[in-house]
């Protein structure tokens, strides 16, 4: 099967590693995958950092120039199934296949998302034939899906997270003795960003050793940085922004805190998990997807910061249960969030909108 990955995006977020991670897979099994993504990009440099094969196309307005440029990929590739995550995406692609005379769309819906299916939707879908891939299947279900929408969960390798805590730790320069909460965030998350401040805050006076890292977007813009300085905090926080190596920084990490939501949340709790490291994380169906309270980290309710900072406090207190829960989420995930799983999934879905007789007739 010949598959491409569409992606427009220009930031390394948690569907370009969804993507990534399924083009690895399915040309490691001897397939041929290909991923179209924007040049001069993170996307581009996060996709090439996998070694794949990488088509860059210019920044563009234009559904139909877009999909002009797709069609000659489509064309020159031989391409049969087209993932993507947009309904923009979708037009695009459905109008690249249909000039292109050939294949399928299968759109993969990202965690917690809800499938939007306007106007642009219906028209691609007259184009081209289009399926669904979920990566819950709460998803699947709230989507009224049925058995007909495929499912990919996400999934990591945790033999990736193997003895890298130690380097990752000399790598950002933690001195010995510091607890390191490292908290992934994104923009959307901007409220929880400050809860975590407001913790670090109150926590600072009895917990000396106490450091906490942001990573993630928004994480190094001025708003964020203005907030620690009126808490009075600046001294006790790292300001990541966005990382290219994200997995090697959260291996530093004593405790891993969750702030973001989607794919970027999702992967945040499994690669803790893989890890070892115990996950904070405010308490949402998705998040308990991944990550069960009081096993594997502790959910947290909304609350007063002074609640969460009780409760984060009684947690940093106990080094054996932080141990014990970073090793159960490590045994969670090499049990049941396995990147070949992901990759079975991503496979099934190719094959089945592969299937030239359930192509829109044109």
């Amino acid at each position: 099967m010949r598959s491409l990955f569409y992606y427009t995006g220009r930031g390394w977020t948690g569907a370009a590693r969804a993507f990534a991670v399924a083009a690895r897979g399915l040309t490691e099994r001897g397939e041929t995958a290909t991923v179209v993504c924007r040049a001069d990009s993170s996307a581009e440099q996060g996709f090439a950092r996998e070694e794949l094969d990488v088509v860059t196309l210019p920044e563009s307005d234009s559904v139909s120039r877009d999909a002009w440029l797709l069609r000659n990929v489509l064309k020159e590739k031989f391409v049969e199934v087209v993932f993507l995550h947009t309904e923009r995406e979708q037009l695009t692609a459905s109008s690249a296949l249909r000039l292109a005379g050939r294949g399928a769309v299968v759109r993969r819906i990202g965690t917690g998302e809800r499938v939007s299916a306007g106007r642009v939707a219906r028209l691609a879908g007259r184009m081209a034939t289009a399926r669904l891939l979920f990566t819950t299947e709460m998803d699947r279900k709230r989507a009224g899906a049925g058995d007909d929408a495929f499912m990919a969960p996400l999934g990591v390798d945790v033999a990736r997270f193997d003895d890298e805590r130690a380097a990752s730790r000399t790598t950002l320069g933690v001195e010995p003795g510091t607890q390191l909460m490292i908290c992934v965030a994104d923009r959307r998350a901007k409220p929880r960003i400050t809860t975590a401040l407001r913790t670090v805050a109150l926590l600072a006076e009895r917990h000396p050793g106490l450091r906490l890292a942001l990573v993630g977007s928004g994480c190094d813009d001025d708003d964020t940085h203005m907030h620690a300085a009126a808490l009075g905090v600046t001294q006790l926080v790292r300001f990541l922004g966005e990382r290219d190596d994200l997995g090697a920084v959260l291996c530093a990490a004593d405790v891993g805190w969750v702030a973001a939501d989607g794919d970027d949340g999702a992967f945040a709790c499994l690669d803790f998990m893989a890890a070892a490291v115990p996950v904070i994380a405010e308490r949402s169906p998705y998040l308990a997807h991944y990550v069960p309270d009081g096993i594997a980290g502790v959910l947290l309710p909304p609350a007063d910061p002074s609640d969460t900072a009780a409760t984060v406090a009684s947690f940093l207190a106990d080094n054996n249960q932080r141990a014990a829960m970073g090793n159960a989420g490590r045994s969670r995930v090499a049990r049941e969030f396995t990147e070949t799983t992901m990759v079975d999934g991503f496979a099934a879905a190719a094959s089945a909108a592969g299937d030239r007789a359930l192509w829109t007739v044109r």
